[in-house]
């Protein structure tokens, strides 16, 4: 399993790069365009690169923050979650890493995610409910899957992709209300010219917000599940524990899920979209980040 697990990482390492380098493009294109709106391109390059800058640092080195904030969840603490301390530090030590930051999201419904940049600064965030639910080899399970998330890059990959693509879809509604509420009466006096420019530049960001949003679903590979699956089993020697805390977990998803936030899907362990109403389901399955939960057990009972 080395093998693959090794050129995983360095995909996922290289998937992270092109983002980056995608995400400044198509910056530096959109500030091209709307500094021809206001007649300088040069201030609009100038401040998209800034815009750029910025938002790089924050997805790189707070994008934990970001998730995590955006999740609902809270820094666990020792004396309050000792099981859950004691769980994460023992696989830490087998497995020769740093412990990861733990936090708790207070909801019954049960779920985990891990986010970060690498294994050094990382978290791991569980809900109440899969404290409450799992038994302690499936709470190993669960856990050892969102450790090899972490030491397979897959959470730079994830975390960073899903910061560049929210911010792009923020761009994208704050330029459309500009442009529809009073933003094309500035520039009458270039008069058709400065409309069509208004126009490009709001076709421009109207596709990039899903172009990301679909972006950030492909970047993250289904086969990622997959690999943490297998190795969280291959850790623990017991797979039975993470397909039956999978089987748990699936079964109880809620419609209007409380974590069910379209951005953080595809961080969870599983999908919190599967307890929507039926069409809702189906639409998210279709473009689910991750593989059909069943799938994951089968693969998991017959190692």
């Amino acid at each position: 399993m080395m093998v693959p697990v090794y050129s995983h990482i360095a995909a996922n390492k290289r998937r992270t790069f092109f983002l980056f380098f995608l995400f400044a493009l198509l910056f530096a294109a959109a500030g091209y365009l709307l500094g021809l709106y206001i007649e300088e391109p040069v201030a609009g390059v100038v401040l998209a690169g800034i815009l750029f800058i910025v938002m790089t640092l924050i997805s790189y080195y707070g994008g934990q923050g970001v998730v995590t904030s955006m999740a609902g969840a809270r820094p666990a603490s020792r004396e309050r979650e000792p099981y859950l301390y004691n769980t994460v530090e023992a696989l830490s030590i087998a497995a020769g890493r740093p412990v990861p930051k733990l936090y708790i999201i207070e909801t019954d419904v049960p779920n985990a995610f891990a986010a970060g940049r690498n294994p050094k600064h990382a978290v791991i965030a569980v809900t109440r409910g899969l404290l409450n639910r799992l038994n302690r080899l499936e709470l190993e399970g669960v856990i050892a899957h969102e450790m090899a998330h972490i030491n397979n890059y897959d959470i730079l990959l994830a975390t960073v992709a899903m910061v560049l693509a929210g911010t792009i879809v923020f761009i994208s509604y704050t330029v459309r209300r500009m442009f529809w509420f009073g933003g094309g009466r500035s520039r009458r006096r270039s008069g058709g010219q400065a409309q069509l420019l208004a126009l490009l530049a709001i076709v421009f960001l109207a596709i990039l917000a899903p172009l990301f949003a679909q972006l950030l679903k492909f970047a993250i590979s289904r086969q990622r599940e997959f690999l943490a699956d297998a190795t969280a089993a291959d850790f623990t020697g017991y797979p039975e524990g993470l397909a039956s805390a999978l089987e748990k977990i699936s079964a109880a998803q809620v419609p209007d899920s409380p974590i069910d936030n379209e951005a953080l899907r595809g961080l969870y362990i599983v999908n919190p979209a599967l307890g929507a109403h039926e069409a809702i389901k189906r639409a998210s399955i279709l473009f689910s980040t991750h593989p059909p939960t069943s799938e994951r057990i089968k693969r998991l009972r017959s190692m």
